[in-house]
């Protein structure tokens, strides 16, 4: 699916395909170091699903338009893209020309959504209070970047000493972050924490137990 989209938007003039990434971890990294204007990302992914990879990349980088394409029309995921700022949403049955259409139309600034999509996401917005692209929700304040991933190995059933291993920092840098994120977040308890990261979708309900 990946190459293929990749092929077609080749084909047209006034796009450039500047990189790809097989999973939602080297999405985010590839966002940080090239800069696109806009990302299409779908939310199916592995390693980190493609909403936490998406709001990792406009956490990182503001100024990047994220584009969803996915096969899922179901309003939740619309709401969800749309709390953490998406700038469209685009079904993957779409034909290559509302894809490329969509691809532009974020690149100026506006919103755009497959026609079967556009009452659901409608209202969606209205009911979420979606915000600006970039803006961080009203009930929970934004996490850093190393919060993040701090929440995910805490989730995934790290003690701190294993967390500090994975990222390369110290265990006091852990807890001094875990404590940022417990106030941030208004959860004392890593059990509270778990049930926060997969309600965002950070982790799955089976990542726990240590399988995918």
């Amino acid at each position: 699916m990946r190459q293929g989209v990749r092929v077609l938007l080749e084909e047209e003039e006034d796009l450039l395909v500047v990189g790809e990434a097989q999973e939602g971890r080297q999405a985010v990294a590839m966002a940080a170091a090239l800069r696109p204007d806009v990302v299409l990302m779908d939310i199916a992914m592995p390693e980190l699903n493609g909403i936490e990879a998406m709001r990792q990349i406009l956490l990182a980088t503001p100024e990047v338009k994220v584009l969803i394409l996915s096969a899922h029309r179901d309003e939740e995921y619309v709401e969800r893209a749309l709390e953490l700022g998406v700038a469209g949403y685009v079904l993957k049955q779409s034909s290559l020309e509302d894809l490329a259409a969509a691809i532009r139309a974020t690149f100026a600034g506006e919103r755009w959504f497959s026609p079967d999509l556009s009452r659901s996401a409608t209202g969606a917005a209205s009911a979420s209070g979606a915000y600006a692209h970039g803006a961080p929700p009203r009930s929970r304040a934004p996490l850093t970047l190393r919060e993040a991933a701090i929440l995910r190995l805490v989730a995934e059933g790290k003690a701190n000493k294993q967390a500090a291993l994975a990222l390369g920092i110290s265990i006091k840098t852990v807890e001094k972050h875990r404590q940022s994120l417990s106030k941030k977040l208004g959860i004392r308890d890593a059990a509270g924490l778990t049930r926060y990261a997969i309600e965002i979708g950070s982790i799955s309900g089976r990542d726990r137990h240590g399988t995918r």
